[in-house]
């Protein structure tokens, strides 16, 4: 259940890449125990942002904060899980040296280290491929292995940048309510999804365009202030051209 204390919050963020304007003066804030989703097409700035409140990219103006501090700040890695668009796994190591050498980074040592493994592989279905190396999975399977290695040392808020992309239809259910029981526990999650029944799952949402936010609210009040039936009639209100 979220609370009035915010976990993320931006303030004024824009983002230039030379000429290209990625995101333009956003202004955000996520409370604690939210799922939170950015909504919009490829090119609307959801990864930069994502980016910028993980600590990744610095915004070329303004600020944003995570529990109170200003990132990037190296000490709250370690409460942070962060899954990034593109993969970022070593192909020449099979899923089980992945996860071994991701935990080792985090501290997870012992008993510990192989239950939590073995917990979040079989809530992946991937267990008959802990041997395999990388290198051989497809591309849904590395999401698989990718969102494993963001849930490995139990952090207090995710960021998942379009985590499901690849997945089947019955085990990204699964993983949702996965989602919600980590969020029933307290864990703020934010996700970028550009899918509308996937946005729907969330608590409350923003709507990305050009790098901006164009609408933000909760999925219902979304539909009902535009007075549209779906979430893509009220994307087409807000963002549309």
């Amino acid at each position: 259940m979220a609370t009035s204390e915010p976990s993320v919050s931006a303030r004024s963020v824009s983002k230039s890449f030379g000429r290209n304007e990625v995101l333009k003066n956003i202004d955000l804030e996520i409370a604690k125990g939210e799922i939170f989703g950015l909504l919009g097409p490829s090119g609307a700035g959801k990864t930069t942002l994502v980016r910028a409140l993980a600590g990744l990219d610095t915004p070329t103006e303004g600020e944003t904060r995570v529990f109170g501090e200003k990132m990037p700040d190296l000490k709250l890695m370690k409460r942070i899980g962060y899954m990034a668009q593109a993969d970022a796994l070593y192909e020449d190591l099979s899923a089980l040296e992945n996860l071994e050498f991701f935990a080792s980074l985090y501290g997870i040592e012992g008993k510990r280290r192989k239950e939590r493994i073995n917990e979040l592989i079989a809530l992946m279905d991937l267990s008959d491929r802990l041997n395999v190396k990388t290198a051989k999975f497809s591309g849904g399977m590395k999401r698989r292995l990718s969102l494993v290695i963001a849930l490995l040392h139990e952090p207090e808020m995710l960021l998942l940048d379009e985590p499901t992309v690849g997945i089947d239809p019955v085990l990204r259910r699964s993983i949702w309510d996965f989602f919600y029981e980590l969020n029933r526990a307290g864990t703020t999650i934010i996700i970028t999804t550009h899918v509308m029944d996937e946005a729907a799952k969330c608590s409350r949402l923003a709507m990305m365009q050009r790098g901006e936010i164009v609408a933000a609210g909760t999925p219902g009040r979304l539909k009902k202030d535009t007075g549209t039936g779906t979430l893509e009639e009220a994307f087409l209100v807000y963002g549309g051209d």
